[in-house]
């Protein structure tokens, strides 16, 4: 089953997807989501592509753990993606996600310039890995109980 990790954000979303045995995620791509439409279409196709069964989405909460303004937009996207695209959809807490991926860039010594280009969609499989990890784990204690 492959799965698609969202990271979305104010001008792009990141992309990333897992590979067929939803154990590992890489990085595919990053969406322009000035015109919702054309967004939307960019992830249908990208699931058709990948063969996507599950969307998981990059939920932000604030440190505290409650949710503000940006939470509620990602629980709109969340709803919207689940009626568009006929997948179940997952808020995934993303707290740092970000700030993390650009960590670590920098400590690459990776130029301002690539770190944009690339921060969305590492985020997005950043994401999706917590995701992925969090599913073995949970499928392991059923396999043992």
């Amino acid at each position: 089953m492959r799965i698609m990790g969202l990271d979305p954000g104010e001008k792009r979303i990141g992309v990333a997807v897992s590979d067929p045995m939803a154990m590992t995620a890489q990085p595919v791509q990053v969406i322009d989501h000035s015109s919702p439409e054309t967004a939307l279409q960019a992830i249908k196709d990208t699931c058709a592509r990948y063969e996507v069964e599950r969307v998981v989405l990059g939920f932000p909460r604030n440190m505290d753990g409650t949710e503000g303004r940006k939470a509620q937009q990602a629980r709109e996207l969340a709803a919207l993606l689940q009626e568009k695209l006929g997948l179940e959809v997952v808020l995934w807490d993303e707290r740092l996600s970000t700030r993390a991926v650009e960590n670590t860039l920098l400590a690459a010594d990776t130029s301002r310039r690539k770190r944009k280009k690339v921060v969305d969609k590492l985020a997005a499989a950043y994401i999706l890995q917590g995701y992925l990890d969090w599913l073995a784990k949970e499928n392991g204690k059923e396999a043992s109980d």
